[in-house]
């Protein structure tokens, strides 16, 4: 876990370096095709053992939605320019400052807000011995999860009863077979659009 934190700072160090020009223009797009409010959206997410941080993103949405937790494909709430953000996951690049600052790492899994993973009891609580990450199997597996919902009646339930109950059995076995060398191939595999081999998600 050691060789993971350093890899963790140092390619978000890199990538902050790499990408500011992207940030850049990203943001100035955001002041001009969505006026009104900020360019960071800003969010108490829950993290390594429980404790709660600030995560930072891209803002993809309007002002105020005053929307459920749970992002569907195609509702009001998300504007054209953040349906192109989140489609290419431009809208987490910020997403590396949290990274640099320790609170999150490349792979983990994804932070969720307050209600879901902090409230797990029994082995389900394993999951917050791990760092949220930007990316992780379960990312991988359910990277078109808002397509999926919109197909759902009741987005909500499908979430809660169905794709959180498997995200967090996916993290468990990430976190019962972890490698350094898993965090690369899941990097690579999240890059090319890949997903991971079936008998690693069951």
């Amino acid at each position: 876990m050691f060789l993971k934190e350093i890899f963790d700072r140092f390619m978000a160090l890199f990538g902050l370096f790499m990408l500011w020009l992207v940030l850049l223009v990203v943001a100035i797009l955001i002041r001009v095709k969505m006026p009104g409010g900020p360019v960071i959206f800003k969010q108490k997410r829950v993290g390594k053992d429980g404790r709660l941080f600030t995560m930072y993103k891209f803002r993809s949405m309007t002002v105020g939605h005053g929307g459920s937790s749970v992002s569907v494909a195609g509702e009001s709430r998300i504007t054209p320019f953040g349906a192109v953000l989140r489609k290419y996951k431009l809208d987490e690049l910020p997403e590396l400052w949290n990274v640099l600052k320790g609170e999150m790492s490349f792979v983990g899994p994804r932070p969720d807000v307050p209600g879901y993973v902090d409230c797990l009891t029994g082995e389900g609580r394993e999951v917050l011995k791990l760092k949220p990450g930007i990316t992780g199997p379960a990312s991988l597996k359910y990277r078109n999860e808002e397509e999926l919902l919109a197909k759902v009646e009741n987005p909500q339930k499908y979430n809660d009863e169905v794709i959180f109950p498997d995200k967090v059995r996916i993290n468990l076995n990430y976190l019962h077979h972890w490698s350094f060398w898993l965090d690369v191939k899941i990097i690579i595999y999240t890059i090319i659009r890949k997903d991971l081999e079936e008998e690693f998600l069951k």
